[in-house]
């Protein structure tokens, strides 16, 4: 590496969801360099202690920052609201969380019912608790942990009947109290969007924070002067430390590496 700006911007997950975010990150910045490491083998952190969260962020920090990462994007909605203050102060390097976007979602609802679909850690997170007391009082913020989810995607049951029956599930009773907006507060959940639509039907916007996260990363990226415009120079390298097939099914992408490593 020449130059700062020919190194990779880095991702870390608790597993394949935050590919989302990656995909998204990319076709803006189709440029640039990444590496995203997956953690499938600990995967859902939303069930894990706050200091199994903040333990696991920095070790996949170190990860990213030994593969020269010059920003790193916690892809993670469990991470970022649980241990990225932690990594801020500890790391002298850009890092872009990504957490429930309840604020957009405050700024769009009529009904002021807004369903949050998330994971156990994220909801019972600091983070969260600032971010949902900061909207109108007259908003009613209508929680639900989608437990399983996450292990369900992991394990490439997008399709199954498991699926349906619990997106049935943690919909409905959100539906029954009148939201017109549903945050995905996990970045495994954007790859349900087709499922969650045809349940909820087209009255109720479903928002999310990928497009946001890409639009920080550039506006980072430029401030620091360290945008990449060479068009000809990047590589994507994905690692995890389970079986990749799932991950390379989500990818759809020749041009990436999977790696299967231990971390």
């Amino acid at each position: 590496m020449n130059s700062i700006e020919d190194k990779p911007i880095g991702f870390f997950d608790s597993g394949i969801g935050g590919t989302s975010i990656w995909k998204e990150v990319h076709q803006l910045l189709p440029n640039e360099s990444t590496i995203y490491l997956a953690d499938s083998k600990n995967a859902p952190y939303g069930q894990k202690s706050k200091e199994k969260i903040i333990e696991f962020s920095i070790k996949n920090t170190e990860f990213l920052l030994n593969k020269n990462a010059k920003i790193i994007i916690v892809a993670c909605n469990t991470a970022t609201t649980n241990a990225i203050s932690t990594l801020r102060k500890k790391y002298d390097i850009p890092f872009i969380g990504i957490e429930p976007a309840i604020k957009p979602a405050g700024l769009i609802t009529k009904t002021k019912k807004i369903g949050v679909l998330a994971t156990q850690g994220t909801i019972q997170s600091d983070l969260f608790e600032q971010t949902s007391s900061s909207l109108d009082t007259t908003i009613e913020i209508i929680e639900q942990v989608g437990e399983g989810l996450v292990d369900l995607i992991e394990k490439g049951e997008i399709e199954s009947k498991q699926m349906q029956k619990l997106l049935y599930k943690y919909l409905n009773p959100m539906i029954e109290k009148n939201i017109d907006a549903l945050v995905l507060g996990c970045s495994h959940f954007p790859y349900l969007i087709p499922h969650i639509k045809d349940i909820i039907g087209n009255k109720i916007k479903i928002i999310d924070s990928g497009s946001a996260v890409a639009r920080q990363t550039k506006k980072i990226l430029t401030s620091l002067d360290i945008l990449q415009n060479n068009k000809n120079n990047f590589t994507h390298e994905f690692y995890s430390n389970k079986n990749t097939k799932i991950l390379s099914e989500l990818l759809n992408n020749k041009k990436v590496k999977l790696i299967k490593q231990n971390f």
